[in-house]
């Protein structure tokens, strides 16, 4: 069952799309949560990352969704296609952004209602050739007594999203927890801070156990310096 990405007044489905290279559309379901008539615009773009991991998106139509505004009574829903118009990817995965936003001047106006809030969704899109697959790499150093830093790098061709991290001590034990994380589209490097909650973390050999989206975790061994 696809997860639905919702607000109050609208929702999405799937929040995360993947294509492969045969795929020519894939459907999207927009449902009206509210009581009232809404229309949405959707616009894609081509999602790419600086070498730190700061996300930068460009408009494009080498995706479009059909039809691109789309007007919904109250509690309606519609299937609708996000439709590939460029060639498939053969060696790396592309990247995009759906954003899908709800257009508040389309609204009858409320003589009451001073200021309209504007709902919107920024739903990755991947097309994933085939073979293509992420690489992780992760290292750690020392910030500060009690904080260490895991600098991550994906050298693989396809996307990776660290969703948590854990370091471990030689013996086992849980030093510092992070519970977020980001993407790593290809050839990217990001950074996550650990920090102890009680006490310094001792000097000596370390673990960092890396959670993936996909639920399976990635341990890289270090040693911390004093």
């Amino acid at each position: 069952m696809p997860v639905t990405a919702q607000a109050g007044a609208f929702s999405v489905a799937p929040v995360r799309m993947y294509m492969a290279p045969k795929d020519r559309a894939i459907a999207v379901t927009l449902s009206n949560e509210s009581d009232e008539e809404l229309v949405m615009q959707a616009d894609v773009y081509i999602w790419t990352q600086k070498p730190d991991g700061e996300d930068q998106l460009t408009l494009t139509e080498d995706l479009i969704l059909s039809p691109p505004i789309l007007k919904l009574a109250p509690r309606a829903r519609q299937v609708v296609r996000l439709a590939r118009l460029v060639p498939a990817p053969t060696t790396v995965q592309q990247t995009y952004r759906l954003i899908v936003r709800e257009l508040p001047e389309a609204r009858p106006g409320d003589k009451k209602l001073q200021l309209q809030l504007a709902l919107a969704f920024s739903l990755p899109v991947f097309i994933t050739p085939p073979g293509a697959k992420r690489q992780l790499h992760c290292t750690l150093a020392r910030l500060s007594a009690d904080t260490v830093r895991a600098s991550c790098e994906n050298t693989g061709n396809a996307y990776a999203q660290p969703t948590a991290f854990s370091l471990l001590s030689a013996s086992g034990e849980t030093l510092a927890l992070r519970e977020t994380g980001g993407y790593l589209l290809p050839s990217v490097k990001r950074s996550f801070d650990l920090k102890r909650a009680n006490g310094a973390i001792a000097p000596g050999p370390a673990r960092l156990a890396v959670t993936l989206d996909d639920g399976s975790v990635q341990n890289f061994d270090s040693t911390l310096p004093p």
